[in-house]
């Protein structure tokens, strides 16, 4: 029997899937848009991935104002809520620290606010870097004691975009945990196409992952042959986020959703040509000497070099023992990479032109 839910975010990539699937299984949802009037296209797109649009609602708001921007009739309609969604983030490389600040780390916060005032749960889509904890320690990040670490530090090590990322993380469970609230975070690796039909959208950074190297612009491949970008398909994402917001036991708990047998970099961007038809690069270059060649005024621009992106280049491996216990438990089973990965490729050469 399906339940009222309230989603932030539903007009993004992985909201769009969400939406799709939380409709297609009776759920009424709630949608935070700052225009009412795109309702209609984006219950077209929900509809498109499978769900039932008759199932989506609008409320007019926007993470960046106090109490989300909601009238008092709409924060009514949204009070029957039994789960509280929070996808919206604002993305894009070099975001200052205020504006992601301003975004990522108050809009959680109030969102946090709205589910811990109506008393349900917070489902929070976070990010698999928070589970990296060499990398934590690296730049800064105190994790057993958020409160003693330096932010604005942080941020300049890694940008706007993933400081704000972290920083919203901690910032929310203190809050839940203060209030007294329940909350469940999911924390994605770099999230792929759907499995089946390869649907992706724009600004994705594995699109322009994808775009880079049909344009030639890899010359070599980041890191050594122990560095990966781990990936996980929409779907299976989706899936799992759904399964762990209506679990009891998953109240107050972080999951991580990643396929632990993506290939190394260096085979990743092979599967990813053999679909372009073009070469893969051989050789390997050095993380460091990429950062140091992203600081040369327009050298970043020219070789399509994003000093933030290397920061999910990594060698660290994960402990997947719980996300195999969920697995088990809910009967999920993570789609073939390299076909999840052809389909995303042809996807986005049939449907997103550069």
């Amino acid at each position: 029997m399906g339940v009222e839910c309230f989603v932030t975010g539903g007009s993004g990539f992985v909201g769009q899937h969400l939406l799709a699937r939380l409709s297609a299984t009776g759920h009424k949802t709630w949608v935070l848009m700052r225009n009412r009037d795109h309702l209609e296209r984006l219950r077209e797109q929900v509809g498109q991935l499978g769900g039932n649009p008759a199932n989506i609602h609008a409320v007019a708001g926007d993470i960046s104002r106090d109490g989300l921007g909601l009238s008092e009739a709409d924060r009514q309609s949204v009070s029957c809520a039994s789960v509280v969604f929070h996808l919206a983030a604002a993305f894009s490389w070099g975001l200052t620290m205020e504006r992601a600040r301003a975004v990522n780390v108050q809009g959680a916060l109030r969102v946090a606010r709205l589910a811990a005032s109506l008393r349900v749960r917070l489902v929070m889509v976070g990010g698999y870097m928070v589970q990296n904890f060499a990398f934590l320690t690296r730049i800064g990040v105190d994790y057993d004691c958020p409160a003693n670490t330096d932010w604005p530090a942080v941020y300049s090590r890694v940008g706007g975009y993933e400081g704000s990322k972290l920083e919203s993380h901690f910032a929310v469970i203190r809050y839940m945990q203060q209030a007294g609230a329940d909350y469940t975070i999911v924390h994605p690796a770099t999230v792929c196409g759907h499995s089946e039909s390869g649907h992706i959208l724009a600004g994705q950074p594995l699109v322009e992952l994808i775009r880079n190297l049909a344009q030639g612009r890899f010359k070599a491949v980041p890191g050594s042959t122990r560095h990966w970008l781990p990936m996980v398909s929409v779907d299976y994402l989706v899936t799992l986020i759904t399964c762990v917001a209506f679990d009891p036991l998953l109240a107050n708990r972080q999951v991580l959703a990643l396929h632990e047998h993506t290939p190394n970099l260096q085979g990743l961007l092979r599967e990813l040509a053999k679909t372009l038809g073009v070469k893969a690069p051989q050789r390997h270059v050095a993380i460091g000497l990429l950062r140091w060649l992203a600081m040369i005024p327009g050298l970043a621009a020219r070789l399509e070099i994003r000093a933030e992106s290397l920061n999910f280049i990594q060698t660290q491996r994960f402990d997947m023992s719980e996300s195999e216990h969920l697995e088990r438990k809910y009967r999920l089973t993570q789609p073939d990479m390299a076909q999840t990965l052809e389909r995303t490729v042809r996807y986005v050469m049939a449907h997103l032109p550069d």
